[in-house]
C-alpha cells in the first residue's frame, strides 16, 4: 500500500488538467506539460481533485503507484509556480553569463564552456562572490537535468581551494591535503 499514491492532488484555480487514458496534460499560467504514464495505473479527475489508483497488486504496479502520483503533483505545482535550482560558482576567475539561448561558463579551463538552454527553461546569471546561476521552469525534471549538466562541467573539489560549481546549500565534505613533515 502506497501512502503517497493514495493521497489525492488538489488542482489549484488557473490550472487546467486533461486526462485521456494514460496521457495527462496540464496547462497553467507558467507553462504546459504533458506526460504518458505506464500501464497498470489509473488516473481520474473528479472536479478539482486528481486521484491515482493501481489496477492490481503486482510488484510493478505498486512501484508505479506512488511515482505516478508524485509526478502528477510536480506537474500541477510546476505550471502554477515554476521550479527553480540555484547553482553557485566558486573559484578565482570563474563566472557565468547568459548569451541568447546559451550559457557561457568560465570554469578555469583554457576554453569557455557553452551549454544550450532549452526553450522552456529560464536561466539567470548574477555576478558576485559567488557567481549564482538560477534555473527555473515548469518541468522539475528538466530544471534538475540542466542544473546537473552545468554542475558536471566542474564539480566542487573536496580540498581547501573550494573551487567548482555546487548547488546552493550543498555541503561538501572536506579532505585533508598533502601532509608535510618527516617521512618515517
Amino acid at each position: 500500500m502506497s501512502r503517497i499514491g493514495n493521497k489525492s492532488i488538489d488542482v489549484p484555480s488557473g490550472v487546467k488538467v486533461n486526462v485521456d487514458g494514460r496521457k495527462v496534460s496540464v496547462e497553467g499560467p507558467k507553462g504546459n506539460l504533458e506526460h504518458t504514464f505506464p500501464l497498470g495505473v489509473a488516473i481520474a479527475l473528479d472536479g478539482n481533485k486528481l486521484t491515482v489508483a493501481r489496477e492490481s497488486d503486482k510488484k510493478e504496479h505498486r512501484a508505479f503507484h506512488g511515482l505516478t502520483r508524485a509526478l502528477l503533483a510536480n506537474m500541477v505545482k510546476g505550471v502554477k509556480e515554476p521550479w527553480s535550482k540555484v547553482l553557485e560558482i566558486y573559484g578565482t576567475g570563474f563566472g557565468a553569463q547568459v548569451q541568447g539561448d546559451k550559457i557561457e561558463l568560465d570554469l578555469g579551463f583554457s576554453n569557455k564552456i557553452y551549454v544550450k538552454i532549452p526553450g522552456d527553461l529560464e536561466v539567470k546569471a548574477e555576478k558576485g562572490r559567488p557567481t549564482t546561476v538560477t534555473i527555473s521552469g515548469a518541468d522539475k525534471q528538466r530544471v534538475g537535468q540542466l542544473a546537473a549538466m552545468i554542475r558536471s562541467k566542474r564539480p566542487p573539489t573536496p580540498y581547501a581551494d573550494n573551487k567548482g560549481v555546487r548547488y546552493r546549500g550543498e555541503v561538501i565534505r572536506k579532505k585533508a591535503g598533502k601532509a608535510f613533515g618527516d617521512k618515517k
